[in-house]
């Protein structure tokens, strides 16, 4: 009996390798389509059916362990089940033999999947089947719940993302026609109304309506967009209907490219969680060890219980729940996280440099007071400088540009313009130069300052004011004041980081000291830099880190992407220059910094919860030990010890975050962190 069944471990073993060869086969037929459409369509269901592959096998597997439980009580009345309950046994065990041998065969490393597979080899060779049948059971239950709640966050993550509509209605001679949406056009008029999914990235031209875009920015009260708004692909009309010019489709838009980004995410392993699982296989070759050693002496029973001292089946299990329930409840909060490692490192930040312009005031400002030089008007300095400013979207080119639109006025035809970054715009009108910019770039261009423009800069700098100069040619002939407005949110979160032990925040902008000092001190900020080049923010950042600190940048222009690759940390808002959030390791979909706070919870809950997985494993592996050197063990009474420690403690512990957005959908992270227990903790 025992070699027949150890011939059916073996035979199960080859089973599954045909299965695995099989498989390599279709894949190979399936990129060797030659129609690029049903190539992409290919790649997309692979990518798609990977975590749903995963839960039908590990429930296959699991359901076969359960027929294993029912057919052995059975087979001892009835002796002819033997042979088909060792074969479901040896059937069943197939996932822990599969990773048995990619450790010893593939990586020749003893890990903790080699414990797994000697235990069940050790129950067959001494006829212990049941608790064969029972640790492979509750083995692949564990594999069936991380499948699981990793296909449900993945979709929850991405669930949007596969739904999109395939039609679109665009305005087409005065007429509204349906087309595929992958035949819709940049520049494409596209209807929109109540109840329908917006399918592009777009400008609204005409109407009006409340958006639902919880999908993309975690706000649960539905905007209010109208005419010159941006909209977003996956959000939805509650109410109106509106016209949007056609800025990106299809795998260009942001719930696109969110979804790329996200389907990833679920692999993501923290350094903390991989360090435990590291830990574990090093307890491999010890245990193994002990195993042979103790088996003269203790038995056969203890010994193989010794096997079972590994934290590495508890850490598969609760440490995979807790970083995926994070990453999923980070989501839900309207926090892109692209990179995981910044949730690791945030738990380490212990300064935060917030780019001024855009990031701490709103993108958008507005044009205050306009002085004029040189004998011309209000009305040809304004339209000089959004000449100048039109290609530009730094956030003091757009204030500029609405303003001249408010006053009607017809543009130049610029015939080329240069981005001087940090400095201002040089462009060119058929013979003539018009440059707008700080005081600092016209002395660099050689246009003389006259004394009242001096005057008048000093009085509004004081006042937190900016002016953009506007030169043409050579002569100065007016400013116009930019008035920043600070975004409501703002001195909140700057609470919200000092109760999460951040000991620094500063201020960084390329405005003249007097602006920047005044919003600093408004908002209790612990320093300023003022009159600050692009590469010189990289410089702050490096400068700060060389004093032992830990940095996280906040910014959204181009002029801060050198800035977030030298941070330890880099976040930007959506909406911001793509440029910023391209390098961006986290982005705040709702386009303000209130989810800022929530993302240094979430950092602190996931470290204190991998922690927290990390002891209750240490502890199951002494508690199971002390049991076989103490109690006399079996191995039958540390299969269910360990496992009641798994699936009593660990797994309902590493549940929590997913059944908090469950509970509460709404809740902010703010409000479910209350609990948190703050100890002088500083952060990434």
């Amino acid at each position: 009996m025992i070699l027949l069944g150890l011939e059916l471990l073996v035979g199960a073993h080859i089973v599954g390798k045909i299965f695995e060869y099989n498989d390599s086969i279709k894949e190979k037929k399936r990129k060797e389509i030659s129609s690029s459409e049903q190539i992409q369509k290919c790649q997309q269901a692979s990518v798609d059916a990977v975590s749903k592959k995963q839960e039908e096998e590990a429930d296959h597997y699991l359901k076969t362990s359960g027929a294993v439980l029912i057919l052995y009580p059975a087979s001892i009345f009835c002796p002819s089940l033997k042979l088909l309950t060792l074969g479901c046994l040896s059937y069943s065990s197939i996932p822990i033999f599969r990773l048995a041998e990619k450790s010893l065969i593939k990586e020749k490393k003893l890990r903790n999947d080699v414990l797994n597979a000697l235990i069940v080899v050790g129950c067959f060779v001494t006829r212990n089947f049941f608790v064969a049948a029972l640790n492979v059971g509750l083995y692949n239950l564990g594999s069936k719940i991380v499948a699981k709640i990793r296909n449900r966050s993945e979709k929850m993550l991405t669930d949007v993302f596969g739904q999109q509509t395939d039609k679109a209605w665009i305005l087409k001679d005065s007429s509204e026609i349906e087309i595929p949406l992958e035949s819709v056009q940049v520049n494409d008029i596209v209807i929109v109304n109540t109840g329908e999914e917006i399918p592009v990235d777009g400008i609204i031209t005409e109407g009006a309506a409340m958006v639902d875009q919880h999908i993309l920015t975690g706000e649960s009260v539905p905007a209010e967009r109208g005419a010159g708004d941006q909209v977003f692909a996956s959000t939805l009309i509650i109410k109106g209907r509106i016209c949007v010019k056609v800025e990106k489709a299809g795998k260009e838009t942001l719930a696109s490219k969110l979804g790329d980004v996200l389907k990833h995410m679920a692999d993501f392993k923290s350094r903390l969680q991989s360090r435990g699982e590291e830990w574990a296989d090093k307890a491999a070759l010890p245990l193994c060890c002990g195993c042979g050693l103790s088996l003269s002496v203790l038995g056969v029973s203890p010994a193989l219980a010794i096997l079972n001292s590994s934290p590495g089946n508890a850490l598969r299990v609760y440490a995979s729940l807790q970083t995926l329930n994070h990453l999923t409840l980070a989501s839900k909060r309207g926090i892109l996280i692209k990179d995981g490692r910044a949730l690791e490192e945030l738990t380490k930040v212990d300064t935060v440099i917030f780019d001024k312009t855009g990031t701490l005031t709103k993108k958008q400002p507005k044009v205050g007071a306009i002085f004029c030089y040189n004998g011309y008007g209000k009305d040809d300095v304004l339209r000089y400088a959004a000449t100048a400013e039109q290609k530009i979207t730094h956030p003091f080119a757009k204030a500029i540009l609405d303003k001249a639109g408010e006053s009607g006025l017809t543009l130049y035809e610029a015939e080329n313009s240069e981005y001087h970054i940090g400095f201002g715009i040089t462009a060119c009108l058929k013979n003539k130069v018009v440059r707008t910019g700080s005081r600092r770039f016209m002395k660099t261009e050689g246009i003389a300052m006259p004394d009242k423009i001096k005057e008048t800069e000093s009085s509004h700098s004081a006042n937190g004011h900016s002016l953009v100069m506007v030169a043409l040619n050579e002569d100065l002939i007016g400013a116009l004041e930019i008035h920043p407005r600070i975004r409501p949110e703002v001195k909140e979160v700057i609470s919200d980081l000092r109760q999460h032990g951040i000991r620094h925040i500063s201020v960084v902008s390329g405005d003249h000291r007097q602006p920047t000092r005044h919003l600093a001190e408004s908002l209790g900020a612990d320093s300023y830099f003022y009159n600050v080049l692009p590469e010189n923010k990289a410089d702050i950042v490096e400068q700060l880190q060389r004093k032992g600190k830990s940095v996280c940048f906040v910014g959204d222009g181009i002029n801060d992407a050198i800035a977030m690759k030298k941070a330890n940390v880099s976040v930007s808002l959506v909406g911001a220059s793509s440029v910023a959030t391209d390098m961006a390791q986290v982005i705040l979909m709702d386009g303000t910094l209130s989810c800022l706070s929530d993302f240094f919870t979430i950092s602190k809950e996931l470290d204190a919860g991998l922690r927290q997985s990390l002891l209750i494993g240490a502890i199951t592996g002494a508690t199971n030990l002390a049991g076989v050197f103490l109690l006399d063990f079996g191995v039958i009474t540390s299969i269910v010890l360990t496992k009641c420690f798994i699936f009593g403690i660990g797994i309902p512990h590493a549940m929590l975050p997913l059944r908090q957005i469950e509970k509460n959908p709404s809740q902010t992270s703010a409000e479910w962190g209350s609990g948190v227990k703050s100890d002088g903790w500083t952060n990434k």
